[in-house]
């Protein structure tokens, strides 16, 4: 009892080997698909044991860093190197354990006009990239050593901040050992209130404003900055999850040199260049509140739609962090496509009334 008065963390590390396959996903990049990419993932992870009431809501989740290395095993798309910021989630008495990350990719050799011009996949040297891991896993079999095993999918794109970006989806099988930093661990803490997930909250009304800069498909057309201004409600249904109703609004100006360039390019589309850029849509969602952070789901549909542009049907989604003791304010980072087809990420500051 006295260690865990004095210290409500332990942490570890875990270093998997990864080989798999990219997936084809795109027939774009069918040219890409050549060998079977490997690498390594290599992790630090605290682990926590409900001293604050949302580590009991989530089972005692682990939070960390991890650092991706991977060699597509192709010259045209080379090696990526990645770091995310990530969360551990587990299932089955604490054996199966449910990793998602987010973070940064430095692409080794993306698309350059004369030295790569076949790398349709990478834009850009800087993307962003998403991880998830499913593995079985036992700590402490020898001393302090532990082995886990399963499948990671890693996730490259630059959400057409620079075109191209088809992208790339390498699914992969793991196997690593994980290694405890400490000693002893103190216990798993169970104080939370019988009635603790009946919990009530009145209509909140959220204001957000976000931004970033992207390209359209045409390779060369330019970087343009967009603006999303959104208003939406939102009721707390439980602990953790809350339900969204609200509308954006658009101010797309990559858009407008799309809609000239077709109108010239090709006159036989019926594009006269005279078409608004602006669109308005309309949306539900889904909020899950982990702490201060939280995962945003959006699923929404263009009202007003002038220039057709990937369908009407849009998706967001993302994560947001309170700022302050009364969580009234936030910032964002979401990422916005049409189905599998990302249209850009966004970064963005509101409120929460």
């Amino acid at each position: 009892m006295a260690f865990s008065q004095q210290k409500a963390h332990t942490s570890y590390l875990d270093l998997n080997y990864f080989r798999g396959n990219i997936a084809l996903h795109n027939n774009d990049i069918l040219h890409l698909i050549q060998g079977h990419p490997e690498g390594y993932i290599l992790s630090w992870n605290k682990k926590t044991y409900g001293f604050n009431d949302w580590e009991q809501r989530f089972n005692y989740p682990d939070y960390g860093v991890t650092y991706v290395y991977q060699n597509l095993k192709n010259d045209v798309l080379g090696t990526v190197a990645s770091l995310y910021a990530h969360y551990n989630f587990y299932f089955l008495n604490r054996n199966v354990m449910f990793r998602i990350g987010q973070g940064l990719a430095y692409a080794e050799n993306p698309y350059d006009k004369v030295n790569n011009y076949r790398n349709n996949a990478y834009g850009s040297n800087i993307m962003s990239s998403t991880m998830v891991m499913l593995n079985y896993k036992k700590e402490r079999l020898i001393d302090r050593f532990g082995l886990q095993a399963g499948f990671s999918l890693i996730h490259y794109s630059n959400a057409n901040v620079k075109a191209p970006n088809g992208s790339t989806n390498s699914i992969t099988f793991n196997l690593g050992v994980t290694y405890n930093l400490n000693d002893e661990e103190p216990e798993y803490q169970h104080t939370l209130a019988d009635n603790d997930s009946k919990f009530t909250q009145p209509i909140k009304y959220n204001l957000a404003f976000r931004s970033g800069i992207n390209e359209s498909d045409i390779v060369g057309s330019g970087q343009f900055p967009f603006y999303v201004f959104s208003a939406y409600v939102d009721k707390r249904i439980n602990r953790k999850s809350a339900l969204q109703l609200g509308a954006d609004v658009f101010f797309s100006n990559f858009l407008k040199e799309l809609i000239l360039y077709r109108s010239v390019a090709f006159p036989e589309d019926g594009v006269s260049g005279d078409e608004d850029y602006k669109r308005v849509g309309v949306f539900a969602g889904h909020e899950l509140f982990v702490n201060r952070i939280s995962l945003i789901t959006q699923f929404g549909y263009y009202v007003y739609y002038p220039y057709d542009f990937e369908g009407r049907a849009y998706l967001r989604i993302g994560l947001k962090r309170y700022i302050g003791e009364n969580r009234k304010w936030f910032g964002a980072m979401t990422l916005k496509s049409h189905g599998a087809k990302a249209e850009a990420v966004e970064f963005g500051v509101g409120v929460r009334l």
